[in-house]
């Protein structure tokens, strides 16, 4: 079972949708009050930084979460819900983040932005793991201040993070749920080892 965080933007349709197909189950929390922590933690997103952490804040999950995964609770961030882990971001300058990873959320700078399609990632790190193509859809890019937790690299006229880890935080610039059977896999093996 894993909490799925629902806030106004969020892409939550296509990710129950890739929940259900992994036989995973889970449980919407829309506010404070809802969410457990007692589980692995998904916060799915697409929209602006400012946006998404207003609506956050207006149902009390801006603490909740990070209490929640300062505590140890698995996490998933997904798009957005990478870019929220970071303090702030050159979309929304003056909005606080969560705070949980320290870098930046830059936007890019050359191509057509936003970037939006295919792309291949490349893994890093030691027992890396096979490249493949996922989906993204985004203007900026997070680039966390310790490199070493990046662990899927992508090229879109810069080298950028595409996903990282962290002890308990895990987070993906692209979107699993709609990236075929190597996303479902990826959030399948997130969810096996809750």
């Amino acid at each position: 079972m894993v909490e799925l965080i629902n806030f106004s933007g969020g892409n939550l349709g296509s990710i129950r949708r890739a929940l259900e197909r992994l036989d995973i189950s889970y449980k919407i929390a829309a506010s404070a009050g809802e969410l457990t922590g007692d589980r692995g933690i998904i916060l799915p997103g697409v929209g602006s930084f400012g946006a998404a952490m207003a609506a956050i804040e207006r149902v009390g999950l801006k603490q909740r979460v990070s209490d929640a995964v300062r505590g140890g609770s698995p996490y998933l961030g997904i798009c957005i819900g990478m870019q929220l882990l970071f303090r702030t971001s050159e979309e929304a300058p003056d909005v606080a983040g969560l705070g949980l990873i320290d870098g930046e959320v830059l936007r890019f700078k050359t191509g057509k932005v936003p970037q939006i399609g295919w792309n291949r990632i490349e893994p890093l790190g030691a027992g890396s793991r096979t490249p493949g193509f996922v989906y993204f859809v985004n203007s900026y890019y997070c680039r966390p201040v310790d490199q070493t937790l990046t662990t899927f690299q992508a090229e879109y006229h810069i080298s950028f993070c595409a996903a990282l880890r962290r002890g308990n935080i895990t987070a993906y610039q692209f979107h699993p749920e709609r990236s075929g059977e190597f996303g479902s896999q990826l959030l399948k093996e997130w969810c096996d080892d809750l």
